[in-house]
């Protein structure tokens, strides 16, 4: 079943949370060894939530619009009590004394968190195999990845583990695993969702997000998380869009625009090019307006982000020094212990990181560097901006290809790096975008295409999305 099955058969008495907790936790038991979608599973609490769900139903009490589904939590997502960890032995053991504002909206709505999922570590990789812990691999092929770095959500979706996830999106983090493991994945518009308890890699990119089977599922699940929260200094006073508004009115006389940029960019497979030109016919046969739009600073997209997020992982990464929380390594004086910390604490990635935006904030280099970055994505919410003078939509391809094998990646970063060049424009431009399985290739491995809109733009954004999803 659905997400929005599942919650109105828990509604309505057809089902009881408890059974559907309990058979979600089974097939975890039962697959996830050969998956690791989980960090850590939270069975017990998640049947004693069940158990009160399921109270307020016979109590005659409406739980809430995800009573009894079952969702997954990125473990970069602070969860009271539970550890949390962003798949890094420098927080290995912690437990936030706090939830999540998303955390807190979801058992509001009477969702079931399930555990922690696996990721990249501090949320920063393309495949989830820069884990402490460990690699996730592709329910649809074990000798592949996911995507990252919210594999772990991604997976546990597409293997059936749990209908909802959430993951965060910095750089193309939710939109590129929903690709690869064939479900939908949403980046909302920058500020719609609260960013208070998710553990910051880049605090002006990140963005949490839903995965789920279903366009509409994960409308539903954007639209529980979604609104202001004053917690979070950058979350956005005005009230929030419905991204399910949309989803039943079609897209006749929509505009939408194929971005070039995007059909041609480095690496990607023809595949892939071929699939998204299928999904514009597909549809413009739907009565949509399609055409071509060129949006020309997204090809410095890249370079722009790898300026930019390292910087800012820089910065908010040196709150790990083993003094306030977390690991700590013994040393003979306080910057040994430092060193030593972050030496053993911090994986060969999030180092690379460090080292590159500490460099691009350095004296003499931030104009250059970072101060130019800044200017360039500028230009390319400016080049956006004047696309949706014409378009009420754009549409591109998710990944530059399907899923790659576990390995044959990770000894060359910037060819990993390649694997966000679709996705990073929008996080630069701070616009929502949502993946959508859309075709296999040719070894049956899911394909996805992505559907851009405005600032704000969830709705008409969705409205697209389930368009696609049912022409296929």
């Amino acid at each position: 079943m659905t997400a929005v099955e599942i919650a109105g058969a828990v509604r309505s008495g057809e089902h009881s949370a408890v059974e559907v907790v309990e058979e979600h936790l089974e097939r975890i038991a039962r697959r996830d060894g050969g998956v690791h979608a989980f960090l850590h599973l939270t069975a017990d609490a998640a049947l004693e939530r069940a158990a009160q769900v399921d109270e307020a139903v016979a109590a005659g009490i409406d739980p809430g619009p995800l009573a009894g589904v079952p969702v997954a939590l990125k473990d970069n997502l602070c969860t009271r009590g539970v550890p949390t960890t962003c798949a890094s032995r420098i927080l290995e053991g912690w437990r936030p004394p706090y939830d999540a504002t998303v955390v807190s909206r979801l058992a509001a709505a009477g969702a079931v968190a399930l555990g922690k999922t696996n990721l990249d570590e501090f949320a920063m990789g393309s495949s989830t195999e820069n884990s402490a812990f460990g690699p996730t691999r592709n329910p649809h092929d074990p000798t592949r990845v996911p995507g990252g770095s919210s594999g772990g959500s991604a997976a546990a979706v597409a293997a059936g583990f749990a209908p909802l996830a959430l993951g965060s999106d910095t750089g193309g983090s939710i939109r590129q695993p929903a690709a690869l493991c064939g479900v939908v994945g949403a980046k909302p518009t920058y500020g719609l969702v609260s960013r208070y308890g998710l553990i910051a890699f880049a605090s002006s990119l990140d963005q949490i997000g839903p995965f789920a089977e279903t366009v509409a599922d994960a409308a539903l699940l954007l639209d529980v998380i979604a609104g202001h929260d004053p917690a979070d200094s950058t979350s956005l006073p005005s009230a929030p869009p419905s991204a399910r508004a949309g989803l039943d009115r079609g897209v006749e006389g929509l505009r939408v625009g194929l971005v070039t940029e995007l059909t041609t960019a480095e690496g990607l497979d023809p595949q892939v090019v071929a699939r998204t030109r299928e999904a514009a016919d597909a549809l413009e046969a739907a009565g949509a307006k399609v055409d071509e739009v060129s949006v020309p600073a997204a090809v410095y997209g890249l370079s722009a982000y790898y300026l930019i997020a390292p910087a800012e992982a820089s910065s908010n990464l040196a709150r790990y020094d083993g003094v306030r929380y977390g690991l700590r390594a013994p040393g003979a004086d306080i910057t040994e212990m430092y060193v030593r910390t972050r030496t053993e604490g911090f994986g060969a990635e999030v180092k690379r990181r460090i080292m590159l935006g500490t460099y691009a904030l350095s004296a003499g280099y931030y104009d250059a560097y970072y101060g130019k970055a800044q200017k360039v994505r500028t230009r390319i919410l400016e080049d956006f901006d004047a696309a949706y003078q014409r378009f009420d939509a754009l549409l591109g391809p998710t990944a530059p290809g399907g899923a790659f094998a576990l390995g044959a990646k990770t000894t060359d970063p910037l060819t990993m790096y390649l694997n966000d060049v679709c996705t990073i424009p929008s996080n630069l431009a701070g616009h929502p975008a949502v993946s959508v399985p859309y075709g296999v290739d040719a070894g049956g491995l899911p394909l996805g295409v992505q559907v851009l809109a405005p600032a704000l733009g969830e709705t008409v954004m969705f409205q697209v999305a389930a368009t696609l999803e049912a022409s296929r």
